[in-house]
């Protein structure tokens, strides 16, 4: 069992940045595939990044390429989102998820743990 905590959410400017948290308890990451989702009011949650046990990365979202690195800490058992120049339409509840697995997959049906997620909103 796999424990996700995400953190680093809150209220931006549009052009502004935020770094997310998905700090993981129960079992290293070593082994998993984590991504991050993304779910806007009224809308399908959709998958925004991965990151691979060996650190080969995924962005599925073409709107969120050149502006969002994902990355791995493996000794604090976190990963993150790093993401810059924000836009109105990166608002939305951003949830950190892990399957046990060497690759990565685009739909939220494949991960087996979830964060509770966080609330990232891109507002003037």
């Amino acid at each position: 069992q796999v424990q996700l905590v995400e953190s680093g959410g809150g209220l931006v400017q549009p052009g502004g940045s935020l770094r997310l948290s998905c700090a993981a308890s129960g079992s290293t990451l070593d082994d998993y595939s984590t991504a991050w989702f993304r779910q806007a009011p009224g809308k399908e949650r959709e998958g925004v990044s991965c990151i691979m046990p060996r650190g080969g990365t995924w962005y599925y979202a073409n709107s969120i390429k050149g502006r969002f690195i994902i990355s791995r800490d493996a000794a604090k058992n976190t990963v993150y989102l790093q993401m810059i120049s924000l836009k109105p339409e990166d608002t939305g509840v951003y949830y950190c998820t892990t399957r046990r697995s060497t690759w990565c997959s685009p739909d939220p049906n494949d991960y087996d743990f979830w964060g509770q997620g966080t609330q990232v909103s891109v507002s003037s």
